[in-house]
């Protein structure tokens, strides 16, 4: 295994019904902070994680707070394109994003040196 391979990080869990989306990001910020690269990849309801509404998510003001963390740090959150939503408060504060398809996603998956699925 390649060291400089990104450990990926593959939320699928709808953060509106279940605290698995947001743990899966805290375990993730925990990996970053070992100065470890990371790759957050949100898939389908997953995409709900960067909602400009918390309010409506299971440990809304906890998913802020680790999404600021992230943003400040740089990190990127691999979003699978067709899962975007059409609200135009989606992603309000302006996260970097980076749109990816399932091949796309697929290719991260093969190349990453561990994989944590949420």
């Amino acid at each position: 295994m390649d060291p400089d391979e990104p450990v990926v990080v593959l939320i699928a869990a709808d953060p509106r019904a279940s605290g698995r989306a947001f743990e899966a990001m805290r375990i993730g910020v925990g990996i970053v902070a070992g100065e470890n690269e990371v790759a957050f990849v949100l898939r389908g309801p997953a995409v709900h994680l960067l909602d400009a509404d918390t309010d409506e998510l299971v440990d809304g003001d906890d998913v802020a707070k680790f999404r600021d963390n992230l943003r400040r740090l740089g990190v990127p959150f691999h979003v699978e394109a067709e899962a975007i939503p059409a609200a135009p408060d989606w992603n309000e504060a302006g996260h970097p994003i980076v749109r990816v398809s399932r091949e796309d996603i697929v290719a991260l998956v093969r190349r990453a040196r561990r994989v944590l699925a949420f």
